[in-house]
């Protein structure tokens, strides 16, 4: 296998756009979010390569990547830490304990973590130029979604429990006529719909979700909110319910 890869040259843009904020504790109007970002799967990845002077055939990256997947998911599920120059992966055990206890509590697994390796940090700080776009016009927003039992982000959920979801123009609301339709959902691949158990928190910029006790381990769920609600705020309702839809996957 022969690499010819120099990226020293290169410099990355990406466009953002101004959004009305969503982080929590925000002191300014906007946060900004990247824009056109499009995902990849491995073979999406390995389609690439020629864009970026890497010889090796398509055919076989995807196929040695898939491989090193399998072969890290082992090792990590033996208990190696793995380390690359994108990502780091562990295991980490949930939970409080009292000290007497001989297994995991019911509802809690091991999880794996994962952080930014600092090759890939350095080099997005140093090659990637930011194009600010002006103020996106927005019908709310998703921001982040925060796992309250594993204080995870953006990835994964825990059945039964509350997660966070910071956004713009999240408040649930709606009329008689629309009140079976409008809530908070976790949608699966194939488009079904599975409404949360109940929301404990309802404002524009943060809800609260109380998550199904039943989800299916490997699924994975794009969170939708479907509202009355305007965002102009005032209180008055929109003629008929607008979405809102994570842009990240969910999964337990």
């Amino acid at each position: 296998m022969f690499i010819d890869f120099n990226p020293s040259d290169v410099v990355h843009r990406i466009i953002v756009k101004l959004v009305p904020a969503f982080l929590p504790g925000a002191k300014k109007k906007y946060n900004a979010k990247a824009a056109l970002q499009t995902e990849l799967d491995i073979h999406d990845v390995a389609s690439k390569a020629s864009l970026y002077n890497i010889s090796t055939s398509p055919k076989v990256i995807e196929e040695g990547f898939r491989a090193a997947e399998k072969l890290i998911m082992y090792l990590v599920a033996d208990n190696y830490r793995f380390r690359s120059n994108l990502f780091r992966i562990s295991i980490r055990i949930p939970g409080e304990y009292d000290g007497a206890e001989t297994a995991l509590p019911e509802g809690l697994y091991p999880e794996a973590k994962i952080t930014v390796g600092g090759l890939l940090r350095e080099y997005i700080r140093s090659k990637v130029e930011v194009v600010f776009d002006g103020v996106e016009e927005s019908n709310g927003i998703i921001g982040t979604v925060i796992d309250e039992a594993t204080g995870t982000t953006d990835s994964l959920i825990t059945p039964g429990n509350i997660v966070a979801v910071c956004g713009y123009g999240l408040k649930v609301e709606s009329d008689a006529q629309h009140a079976n339709r409008v809530g908070a959902f976790l949608v699966n691949s194939e488009g079904v719909e599975k409404p949360v158990k109940a929301i404990a928190q309802n404002t524009p910029r943060l809800l609260k979700l109380l998550m199904p006790d039943q989800l299916s381990s490997g699924e994975e769920y794009t969170l939708l909110i479907r509202t009355q609600s305007s965002t102009k705020g005032g209180g008055k309702l929109l003629k008929d319910a607008r979405e809102v839809r994570s842009t990240f996957l969910l999964h337990i």
